[in-house]
């Protein structure tokens, strides 16, 4: 078996099944978020504040954004 690859025992911890995620294979975090594709279950970190550091690190919009409501009449116009 190569290093990305380990096996595991599964236990029951009270209603829930459960492994022991080897040393090798620790998650960031305190969270994650678990799905499953098939019989393969895939378990993610939640990394928190990383999308915050992402768009700190963008280069500024220097395009104006259209003005969507040209076409819209006034609010005061509108009858409900």
């Amino acid at each position: 078996m190569s290093t990305s690859e380990r096996h595991v025992r599964l236990f029951r911890n009270g209603r829930n099944q459960a492994l022991r995620i080897p040393r090798e294979f620790e998650l960031e975090g305190q969270e994650a978020i678990i799905h499953k594709e098939g019989d393969r279950l895939i378990v993610e970190p939640i990394r928190k504040g990383r999308l915050l550091a992402l768009l700190a690190s963008l280069d500024p919009l220097t395009e104006p954004f259209p003005d969507i409501d040209d076409d819209l009449p006034p609010l005061d116009d509108v009858q409900l």
